[in-house]
């Protein structure tokens, strides 16, 4: 492989047969056709096979198969083949619901994709990153994750982070000149790695290598960069069930032990303690939840946001508070310029075309000359009509350039005249840009853009009715109080400035670290304001309102003026006052001790820097809120990171959406808020799930206990207990995770950063109201055996009520807070479906001949036996029904 860092820039053009222009379409596709993807090396996803298998790897299926082989060992023939037949049912049912998880979050894994900005037939296009080939030419700007590995050839003061391929914390400085041949990785600083993300700057740089041949991609360990990991409900679940296990486990040798004293036979005690703990331990519970998790997130992304992780969709029912940006969750982000403000005169820019005759012509002009030059905004397809354009670039920076271009200017032949030198880009500390170009020998000016207030303390002079005018302190007052005037009506406020100087260069023209920006960046002549207006999008106001409602508060942080912030946050329904605004500039002067107290009544955080948003969040954590951050650049990654759900933008940069948690796909504030209600309603509805699990796991045990306790028979068989497990929860707990959540979901306070799984509402439905049902059925069961009933006939008995109070019970457990009465209950088609099937099992395993041999149920069983088990059913409603009633009187009272 060649050492392009050690060579020069023609040479790797020449060796990869491309130029600056970059390759055209056409060769691009072929050498795609010939190399494959820009992708690294995927882990080999885990196979269906392999995933029926791992189903068998739990202590209950191992138990279960030890089982089956006594039974046949000791020529229990029917008992072995229900016992293995419980097993391989069950493991279907665990197969075909995690191999569905697993599909819906590789689905979600690959709408994951980067874009990259490449250089071909001398055009921009934007790619996703694993269409690149080697020979491609690409755009790299500050905030950028690197897609290849590339030798650059164009640098401007740009910086890479590299320390996850060198372990070097500080970003590594770029330069487009030879290095030696044994360089190392670390000082090959005329190289870009993929995976690496650019800090600062920009450039242009040529594609070397790609997926696999990256440096990146030889590393073995980094293949597989995304690993699944258990969430921490999923860790509280298996502990939960671990601990449900080692409880029921002891009961069922304590059912062993009593019934060998009492005689019984080894192997049928051993089957039925087995029979009892499988029907006990909610063994499907962890895999329902994973189920409902993923799904989650699918309604999630239906809703315009995509959730990088599970924790995400489970975390976001807790928001308490939402950190937001103002342009473009707010506002619509569809900037354009509204005003252009020179001295005292202030044009509308829909009538600019008028402003020919007037002597301020110049000075609008050379504004809108100057937001066009010091601009990285360009057009994808300058061919087609002005009204097709697509312009590629930030919102402020298209707004610019598309004034510019209606205007009649055009940068190509701007560039010709002042061909480009150097720029200084954008940095949210410095808050302006510049761009130098050469008008002649020796012969410059600087195009500058940023905060007025930056601008203006820089500034000597200013334009004013047509000419140049010094400044005084009076006159910045003046400047400064047009700038606040403008940002009240909630505009967003940008100066220009520009200055022609004269400075030999040994060349004539500086050489790459030539330019001293601190040399030439003082004593300007302040051009004036454009103001861009963005409008407020249309459902923001009733957003905030239904996140109020829901106990959120919404905090506005932005980087505009706190004038410009405070006229939309009234506009969306905010009744922020002057107390309840800071600066950066004062939020520096506040002590992390003063923060803490702030906090609780800031709004608006207006002027500040991204390190800003890194106290905010960690201040308001500290006061116990779960706080979603939202943020777009590579210096919002570490907030978002420290957020309890960093919320990226669509549009944001790289590195700050693999920091964060939610990626908003349509930069909507809606979205954030939609993305919490189907956070809570997951929440809801894993509870739901469990509910149900465990309101049925004392019943097989009471009934077993209470025979053994009493010298009775069994009231069930342990092959009847099994295919009950069979019958309630193999699919109707599933069905539960498409419950839709109700109307009232956003009018509740947002759940407890650690709320407890189970809350007082599910321990009384679970340990009162379920044993109670129970222990009445067991009555039901003594009643009628001492009265004679045949012990056949019994059991088949007990058999259809657990089956069928469970099957009804799921209709009211729907809803944990709401009577049955005041919901459709049979409005979820997946559970009707469960039900209905499961439903079907049981009549099975009371009618078809060959299951009412395995089953030992009984031939006579007749019409008085289900009209008591469907009372029984109905009577369970009415118990779940009158302790909700309980809890949601007390709601009432308490509200």
């Amino acid at each position: 492989m060649t050492d392009f860092h050690c060579i020069e820039t023609k040479s790797c053009f020449y060796r990869l047969n491309s130029s600056k222009n970059g390759l055209s379409q056409k060769d691009a596709q072929k050498l795609q056709k010939k190399f494959g993807k820009n992708e690294l090396p995927k882990e080999k996803p885990l196979g269906k096979i392999a995933i029926f298998l791992f189903q068998f790897n739990n202590p209950l299926a191992i138990i279960l198969i030890i089982a089956g082989l006594l039974s046949l060992i000791l020529k229990e023939y029917i008992d072995s083949i229900v016992i293995f037949g419980a097993v391989l049912i069950n493991s279907i049912i665990g197969y075909t619901q995690e191999n569905k998880a697993n599909q819906a979050i590789q689905k979600l894994k690959q709408l994951v994709e980067y874009k990259t900005t490449v250089f071909r037939s001398g055009q921009e296009y934007s790619v996703d990153s694993s269409q690149i080939v080697k020979g491609d030419v690409i755009v790299i700007h500050a905030g950028n994750r690197i897609p290849a590995d590339a030798r650059l050839f164009e640098c401007n003061e740009l910086q890479i982070n590299e320390s996850m391929l060198t372990g070097e914390s500080l970003s590594s400085k770029k330069h487009v000149k030879a290095v030696n041949r044994g360089a190392a990785l670390a000082d090959r600083e005329n190289m870009v790695y993929a995976g690496t993300m650019a800090v600062k700057g920009s450039g242009r740089a040529l594609v070397t290598a790609i997926g696999g041949q990256t440096e990146i991609g030889k590393i073995a360990s980094l293949v597989s960069s995304t690993k699944e990991e258990k969430t921490p409900l999923q860790i509280r679940l298996n502990k939960f069930s671990q601990m449900l296990g080692m409880i029921f486990g002891i009961v069922c040798v304590l059912i062993v032990v009593i019934g060998l004293i009492q005689g019984r036979g080894f192997i049928e005690m051993m089957e039925t303690g087995v029979a009892v703990g499988v029907a006990s331990i909610p063994e499907g519970l962890t895999v329902a939840v994973t189920f409902i998790l993923a799904l989650g997130m699918q309604q999630i992304l239906k809703r315009k946001a995509l959730t990088r992780k599970l924790l995400a969709a489970e975390t976001l029912g807790s928001t308490t508070v939402i950190c937001t940006d103002k342009t473009g969750t707010l506002t619509e982000g569809k900037m354009h310029v509204a005003h252009i403000v020179i001295g005292e005169k202030e044009f509308e820019f829909d009538s600019l075309g008028s402003r020919q005759n007037k002597k301020e012509a110049m000075s609008v002009s050379l504004a809108l000359q100057t937001g066009m030059m010091c601009n990285d905004a360009v057009i994808e397809n300058p061919d087609d009509e002005l009204a097709a354009w697509r312009i590629i670039g930030t919102a402020t920076e298209s707004a610019l350039f598309s004034a510019a271009v209606q205007s009649g200017l055009n940068k190509d032949m701007l560039l010709k005249s002042e061909p480009f030198i150097a720029e200084l880009p954008f940095d949210s500390e410095r808050k302006y840009m510049i761009s130098l170009h050469q008008k002649a020998k020796n012969k410059f000016v600087i195009y500058e853009k940023g905060a007025p207030e930056k601008l203006i303390e820089k500034s000597v002079k200013f334009h004013h009715q047509g000419g140049l005018k010094r400044i005084d302190e009076d006159q910045k007052k003046k400047l400064i109080s047009t700038y606040e005037n403008l940002t009240r009506r909630g505009l967003r406020v940008i100066g220009f400035a520009t200055k022609e100087f004269e400075q030999k260069y040994k060349n004539g023209t500086p050489e790459e670290g030539e330019v001293s920006w601190e040399e030439i960046d003082f004593d300007l002549n302040f051009i004036g304001f454009i103001a861009i207006k963005d409008p407020l999008r249309l459902e923001a106001k009733e957003t905030i309102t239904t996140a109020r409602l829901a106990g959120i508060r919404t905090v506005i942080i932005t980087g505009d003026h706190k004038l410009t912030a405070k006229a939309i946050a009234r506009e969306v329904g905010l009744d922020v006052k002057a107390e309840n605004i800071i600066t950066g500039v004062e939020l520096e002067k506040v002590s992390d001790k003063e923060m803490l107290k702030l906090v609780k009544k800031i709004e608006i955080y207006a002027r500040v820097s991204p390190h800003h948003k890194l106290r905010i969040v960690k201040a308001l954590q500290a006061r116990g809120e779960v706080v979603a951050m939202t943020g777009d650049g590579i210096n919002d990654s570490p907030a978002l990171k420290a957020a309890d759900i960093g919320v990226s933008l669509g549009t944001g940069t790289d590195i700050a959406k693999e920091t964060s948690d939610l990626i908003l796909l349509d930069d909507n504030f809606k979205t954030i808020v939609a993305a919490i209600r189907q956070g809570r309603i997951i929440f809801k509805n894993i509870r739901k799930v469990i509910t149900f699990l465990l309101s049925d796991v004392f019943s097989e045990m009471i009934l077993i206990i209470g025979s053994i306790i009493l010298g009775m028979p069994l009231a069930l068989l342990p092959v009847q207990i099994l295919w009950i497990n069979i019958v309630n929860d193999s699919m109707p707990h599933f069905s539960l995770a498409y419950e839709k959540g109700s109307d009232s979901v956003m009018r509740e306070k947002p759940l407890l950063k650690n709320e407890p799984l189970l809350n007082r509402e599910m321990k009384v439905i679970i340990f009162y109201a379920g044993i109670a049902r129970d222990v009445f059925v067991f009555a039901i069961f003594y009643i009628l055996f001492i009265r004679g009933v045949e012990i056949e006939y019994l059991r088949t008995l007990m058999f259809v009520i657990l089956g069928t109070k469970s099957l009804l019970s799921i209709f009211s457990l729907r809803k944990l807070k709401t009577s049955i009465w005041n919901y459709n209950p049979f409005s979820n088609k997946r559970l009707l479906l469960a039900v209905s099937s499961s439903f079907f099992l049981l009549i099975l395993g009371v009618y078809f001949q060959p299951l009412q041999t395995l089953l030992s149920t009984s031939e006579n069983f007749d019409l008085k036996g289900w009209a008591v088990a469907f009372l029984i059913g109905f009577l369970s409603i009415v118990i779940f029904e009158i302790t909700k009633l309980k809890f949601i009187l007390n709601k009432r009272k308490n509200t």
